[in-house]
């Protein structure tokens, strides 16, 4: 089991979960982070450290979908070991649903 990075970072993007990871195991796309599923060794460290409560183990009801996002993009985007500001509209973006469809970029073909 890993932790997975859901729709509710999306555009709000805080790194404080980044900061706390003992394995490095965050990747940054444009519009969120996403963990790597294969890397997380399943701590739980970083689920309280984020602002937007958008972390969730991946045994959870309802974000199952969500590994399989959190794998499909952490394979393409680059990883994040440090801290950075977040967005400057990252506050008015946290309690907005919906967000994944509007803003969540579709795998890469391969």
């Amino acid at each position: 089991m890993a932790y997975v990075v859901t729709e509710t970072c999306i555009r709000c993007k805080y790194t404080d979960c980044v900061e706390v990871c003992p394995v490095d195991c965050f990747y940054e796309g444009e519009n969120m982070l996403v963990i790597h599923p294969d890397e997380c060794i399943d701590c739980g460290i970083c689920q309280p450290e984020c602002p937007a409560d958008a972390i969730k183990a991946d045994g959870e009801p309802g974000h199952g979908d969500w590994l399989a996002h959190n794998a499909t993009f952490a394979a393409q985007w680059p990883n994040v070991t440090a801290r950075l500001p977040p967005p400057p509209d990252a506050d008015a973006w946290k309690d907005v649903a919906g967000k994944h469809s509007a803003f969540s970029p579709a795998p890469a073909a391969r």
